[in-house]
């Protein structure tokens, strides 16, 4: 079975899982040669006892549109988990996560996944951007930065803070740099 690449982008009113609560995630389904299949999008209701970081809620007050967009029409988080799965499977492959950083993105998304659904088509994976690129560029981690990777690795796409824009984005990325690896 074809490993689908689901670059994922998440908006959150914090830094942890279930302190804070996920607003908003969206997930492109990319294949090895930036062959975008499917997306998927929600916007979450806010979970019960948690609570707004101030600094995380400092910054959206900057990004006004986002978090209005982040805010409409939102789910309960057991509903938009499972729609996320039933998507997932729908898809003709195996789920692979890919994040940007992915240790932020995946944690959240394994969390909510967990504590609604019970399960993770992920399992305990989950494929992160800037480690590659790190790969791809010879260079350390921390010098594996955006503002230093070759502009050909980007393709003219919004970043918004919408999450689905940067989710699409950051899945051209990931596909750019594998080809650059000629892993595509």
């Amino acid at each position: 079975m074809q490993e689908i690449y689901i670059s994922t982008d998440v908006e959150a009113d914090g830094v942890i899982p279930g302190q804070n609560s996920m607003l908003s995630f969206g997930s492109a389904a990319y294949l090895r040669d930036k062959t975008l299949i499917s997306t998927f999008e929600v916007n979450l209701e806010c979970l019960d006892g948690a609570e707004s970081d101030p600094a995380t809620q400092k910054w959206w007050e900057s990004q006004s549109v986002a978090w209005e967009y982040c805010r409409k029409n939102p789910l309960p988080p057991q509903k938009a988990m499972q729609n996320y799965v039933d998507w997932l499977s729908s898809l003709p492959g195996k789920p692979v996560f890919v994040g940007y950083p992915v240790a932020y993105d995946f944690m959240f998304v394994y969390w909510y996944l967990m504590k609604f659904v019970g399960s993770s088509p992920f399992s305990h994976s989950a494929l992160d951007i800037k480690t590659l690129a790190m790969v791809a560029l010879k260079s350390d981690y921390r010098k594996a930065t955006k503002r230093l990777m070759p502009k050909s690795w980007f393709d003219k796409l919004p970043h918004t803070h919408k999450a689905l824009d940067d989710a699409i984005g950051q899945g051209a990325l990931f596909c750019n740099i594998l080809a650059e690896l000629d892993l595509a």
